[in-house]
């Protein structure tokens, strides 16, 4: 938090080491605010009404009551925070870009870890391991094989296509469901080819559109021993209808970054639902995530400067 008030251009609600934020002190053409994610205080809240630029993602209301911000790079991809505000009043004055293709890599990667995990029995593996249990030959008859499944990828955006990539060397048969550019491109496509692939993986932004996609119905029609992947958003999937699946054993496993209420409260059956991964929302992360946020953020100041048109605009109207 800063000690004293002057009069902001840039304000930052982010988690930022000393290098961090020397990057951006050198990148701001005047003052930079930096506040303390989460905690935000009165002085903060003033800053940021003050300041022509954000980096972060402050409260919705305030970012409402910053009469002077025309520009808010949030250091997400999500959006859902925001949906709720006036945007046909408040876009004509705030653009807001987010972190559309910055997390790629590091989400497609950690999809691909949890299904190895899976069809390797790296998830049982581990958990025999602090029981002091060696459980061999209960174990290897198994153990599936990735190379060659057919893989159901919801969305095609720089996710899907960079875990698209990363399954090229396993031979698998690749398919999207995306509304423009899919091999599946309706809700009775989808219906329709469920049953036909080894591994679902949800990679769709949050909209009333994707809201619940699947279903109890959509989640019985998946093919037997199925895995399913969600790193997108929680609200696309059915738990109590996924947990009921994967407790009877028709499902092969979940491999869950994202879910309906988070953190995940104690007590709530995912946590003890057999063949589940939950990897907390870290999908994202790398050693290197602050640099790549500050990268996007660089490149689009550029473009703010000169009046050029930002990278990842959000489109409000789409809801992503």
């Amino acid at each position: 938090m800063n000690t004293g008030h002057r009069r902001t251009d840039l304000y930052v609600e982010l988690p930022l080491d000393e290098d961090g934020r020397a990057r951006l002190r050198a990148l701001a053409c005047g003052p930079v605010w930096f506040a303390e994610p989460g905690a935000a205080s009165p002085a903060d809240a003033r800053a940021l009404a003050e300041a022509r630029i954000a980096l972060g993602n402050p409260g919705a209301a305030r970012v409402a009551e910053s009469p002077r911000l025309r520009w808010l790079q949030l250091a997400s991809v999500g959006i859902d925070a925001y949906l709720g505000l006036d945007w046909p009043v408040l876009g004509r004055r705030l653009t807001v870009t987010n972190l559309g293709g910055a997390f790629a890599d590091p989400v497609a990667e950690s999809c691909l870890a949890g299904v190895l995990a899976l069809y390797r029995g790296i998830d049982e593996l581990s958990g025999l391991r602090s029981r002091g249990t060696w459980a061999k030959s209960a174990v290897r008859p198994r153990l599936r094989l990735l190379a060659g499944a057919r893989v159901l990828v919801l969305g095609r955006g720089a996710v899907a296509r960079r875990f698209a990539e990363l399954l090229g060397p396993f031979g698998c048969r690749v398919s999207y469901f995306a509304r423009a550019s899919g091999d599946l491109r309706t809700p009775a496509d989808l219906d329709a080819r469920l049953p036909d692939f080894d591994v679902v993986v949800g990679l769709l932004p949050g909209t009333p559109g994707t809201s619940g996609l699947l279903d109890a119905r959509r989640l019985a029609r998946m093919r037997p021993g199925a895995v399913l992947v969600n790193a997108g958003r929680g609200s696309l999937v059915d738990e109590r209808a996924l947990v009921s699946e994967l407790s009877s054993g028709r499902l092969g496993g979940a491999v869950l970054d994202v879910t309906e209420e988070e953190p995940l409260p104690a007590g709530h059956p995912l946590w003890t639902c057999p063949n589940v991964l939950l990897t907390q929302h870290t999908a994202g992360g790398s050693t290197d995530e602050s640099a790549r946020v500050i990268d996007l953020f660089a490149d689009n100041l550029r473009r703010f400067a000169a009046g050029a048109p930002l990278r990842n605009p959000v489109q409000w109207a789409r809801g992503y």
